[in-house]
């Protein structure tokens, strides 16, 4: 079950590979997500040291949270992969020049998962020629259904 989809990324970037991650979420954060406070429109994946983490990942708390904690809206969350699939990403963004997206947060068996993409940039040219080819399938859309409902 989807909690919320990153759309900028796909009209901003080639997604070329997906992988799905586990997140090292707080528990106020946890509360807040299932809440549907959350944004991640401008985040964005890194690596360091050998480890991969999120930010600029937005979390409003909720206003019943509990007094002795101080939440932090944005802050950086660690992401859970296999050793073998941080290998292969960080061999792909050094080497291959791809960068690391977040494509959407879902719940899988109930846990908070964040699925990445392996991407690649799209230049000013490619966003207008997938738009007008968006347009298109709309426009192609709409006269068959027009021509299927003349019958």
């Amino acid at each position: 079950m989807s909690i919320i989809q990153n759309k900028k990324a796909f009209h901003d970037y080639f997604i070329e590979d997906k992988y799905e991650a586990g997140i090292v979420l707080e528990g106020w954060e946890v509360k807040a997500i299932r809440d549907g406070r959350i944004s991640i429109k401008e985040s964005y994946v890194i690596v360091q040291k050998g480890e991969i983490f999120l930010l600029g990942c937005h979390i409003t708390p909720m206003g019943n949270a509990s007094s002795h904690i101080n939440p932090e809206n944005i802050r950086t969350r660690k992401l859970l992969l296999n050793n073998d699939e941080i290998a292969k990403l960080i061999g792909k963004v050094e080497r291959s020049g791809f960068t690391l997206v977040p494509l959407d947060m879902h719940f899988t068996r109930g846990k908070i998962k964040c699925q990445i993409g392996l991407a690649k940039g799209k230049k000013q040219y490619d966003k207008r020629h997938a738009e007008k080819e968006k347009d298109w399938n709309r426009e192609k859309k709409q006269i068959l259904s027009a021509a299927n409902k003349g019958k």
